[in-house]
């Protein structure tokens, strides 16, 4: 097996975590009432993101409000608890999906509002809902070999464009049941920043080790979920089933792991049918489970951290974490944490 399927850090540790919620509440009632006429045409039912996918609201920032500037909040909020001086982050990543344009990076945007010096590297990760995960790994590579002290991860989404777009054609004359299907997925998402400051665990008393993780993919299927900010067509039960299976086959390592009897697994929050299949598939007790989509929705990359930061204060030392999530494409990956 490739020597990339499996990854272990030596002295790699999250600092500080933290995340900002975006201040508008959105109910999955109120987009039940603007596509009213659509159901009623069609044969729709009414309720499903609630009752099937068990999302009850999610969050927008408000108009204007940039992506970048989304992420930047977390990063200065994750930078403040860490007490690490600004001059000493070495490494910014920005594992946005939701992107301001094209060029230059988001991360040279965060990196200006922050203030960051001149010697702090910065680039974007993207890789769909798994960017924060992949940049733990990067910026723990990189402080494991002496190149940086600390690195800034950042990440900052945003639905509220995608779903205003998206609400508007569903409302449409044009709608069919097929297009509700496509674009129900789009409905589910939500919008959040989150931020970690990682650095040497033997520098920072406290702080919450890295000790390794795995990935599997299977890229067949990189056309089940195709998006950008104006549209995302998902084939909502090929995507879940094809993810449970490149999860289950990623899990085949969990027991050598010591991963079947963690402390509190932090999964991707992407629906109700989605977190209890892929415990029942994993066997991972639903108890130690924390759940954010019912009240956040999916907020793509910025899920796993914003639900580790929402968890931090009922963890104890010593605790084994576990960041477990599925990336369109398909990607899968997961990290263990020594809290």
């Amino acid at each position: 097996m490739s020597g990339n399927a499996t990854f272990t850090m030596t002295d790699t540790a999250i600092v500080s975590i933290a995340h900002v919620d975006a201040p508008e509440v959105v109910t999955s009632a109120q987009f039940d009432e603007i596509l009213a006429e659509t159901y009623a045409r069609v044969g729709g039912q009414p309720g499903l993101l609630e009752s099937l996918a068990g999302i009850k609201e999610r969050r927008w920032w408000p108009e204007g409000y940039l992506f970048t500037d989304a992420a930047a909040a977390a990063g200065a909020k994750a930078i403040e608890a860490s007490g690490v001086r600004v001059d000493e982050i070495g490494l910014l990543i920005d594992t946005s999906v939701c992107r301001d344009r094209l060029e230059p990076s988001s991360a040279v945007t965060v990196h200006d509002a922050l203030d960051l010096p001149s010697w702090c590297l910065s680039f974007d990760l993207s890789n769909a809902c798994l960017g924060f995960v992949n940049a733990l790994q990067v910026a723990g590579n990189m402080i494991d070999g002496g190149q940086i002290n600390y690195a800034l991860i950042v990440d900052g989404e945003g639905s509220r464009q995608l779903q205003e777009t998206t609400l508007a054609r569903l409302a449409g004359p044009d709608a069919t049941m097929v297009d509700l299907f496509a674009e129900f997925a789009s409905l589910t998402l939500g919008s959040g920043s989150a931020a970690a400051v990682v650095g040497r665990h033997s520098d920072n008393p406290g702080s919450h080790k890295v000790v390794g993780g795995l990935a599997r993919a299977d890229t067949s299927h990189h056309k089940l979920c195709v998006g950008d900010l104006d549209g995302m067509r998902t084939d909502t039960k090929s995507l879940l089933d094809a993810g449970l299976e490149v999860s289950k086959l990623a899990w085949g390592d969990a027991e050598e792991l010591g991963w079947l009897d963690g402390d509190r697994y932090i999964l991707h929050q992407v629906s109700q049918v989605h977190t209890t299949m892929l415990c029942e598939r994993l066997g991972i007790d639903m108890a130690k489970v924390p759940l954010t989509f019912p009240f956040l929705g999916n907020v793509g990359p910025a899920s796993i951290p914003i639900t580790l930061s929402r968890e931090t204060d009922s963890l104890q030392a010593g605790d084994k974490v576990l960041l477990l999530g599925i990336g369109s494409g398909i990607n899968t990956s997961g990290m263990e944490l020594t809290w």
